[in-house]
């Protein structure tokens, strides 16, 4: 069987993160992927130098051609910092539901600082996250969703998960790679309390894009595994695999994106 993906998401001119991470993601798992860009950036993975949105009405034509005429089986939802273009996205997949929506909340960069308005969070809050099956914040951006500081313990960052849940998504994927520790958990709340997934901590500088990377990996395996716990799973031990080969891209120094062909590619 053919398995088909959107992503709905900002172009990253360095090729590590937003569409192309996500479309690297899709085919390297098995998955045709389609696109529809909602801004364009100049940018490589130490500064972004200007970002050009798309116009929400061109957004719109996008999403009018994808979802007639691909028969698509799951969507990706990357950063959305238009409040039109959220209210569009939540008009055309509302009633979608033969669709897995995953929704990776992109708010906030490496530095701490926030990347959307409140006007645009509030549309994150009012539009996306209720047409969403799966929402995948770390742990900066749960603390934005939720007008807190971001938790600094697994303790803490457990009792936000009720919370996370109770905002709409029919799922929450905590991810807890900003604390420190051997492993990177992982906490799904699907409404009945949390469980937990857990991979080994990876030593590298070579983030940039794993979260675009994890949720679009959730997106391409749903459909192939119809199961949220073994989607997780193996797109988890997946992009650890992309972290522990990034080194030999040889791309930048530091900071540089995962390598999401790890398994395809001669080392």
């Amino acid at each position: 069987m053919a398995y088909h993906a959107l992503t709905i998401a900002g172009s990253d001119s360095s090729g590590g993160a937003g569409i192309q991470a996500d479309l690297k993601t899709f085919s390297a798992l098995g998955v045709y992927g389609a696109s529809v860009i909602t801004a364009l950036t100049a940018q490589s993975p130490q500064r972004v130098a200007g970002v050009m949105p798309v116009s929400a009405d061109f957004v719109n034509q996008q999403l009018d051609v994808v979802l007639e005429d691909l028969p698509l089986n799951s969507i990706k939802i990357g950063m959305v910092a238009d409040p039109e273009v959220a209210r569009i996205i939540h008009q055309q997949l509302r009633n979608r539901n033969d669709l897995f929506v995953v929704l990776d909340p992109v708010m906030v960069a490496k530095n701490g600082a926030r990347l959307v308005d409140d006007e645009a969070l509030d549309a994150v809050r009012h539009y996306l996250l209720p047409i969403a099956d799966l929402v995948t914040p770390n742990l900066p951006e749960a603390g934005v969703l939720l007008g807190c500081d971001y938790p600094r313990d697994a303790e803490t960052a457990l009792t936000l998960l009720p919370k996370l849940k109770a905002l709409g998504a029919g799922s929450v994927l905590l991810k807890g790679g900003h604390l420190e520790g051997a492993t990177c958990p992982d906490w799904l709340d699907r409404g009945h309390g949390p469980e937990c997934f857990e991979a080994p901590r990876v030593n590298t500088s070579h983030l940039h894009g794993t979260g675009c990377t994890l949720s679009s990996a959730i997106a391409a395996l749903y459909p192939q595994t119809q199961s949220l716990d073994l989607a997780i799973q193996k797109a988890k031990t997946w992009l650890g695999g992309a972290l522990q080969q990034s080194n030999a891209l040889h791309l930048v120094e530091k900071g540089g994106p995962v390598h999401h062909f790890h398994q395809w590619w001669p080392r």
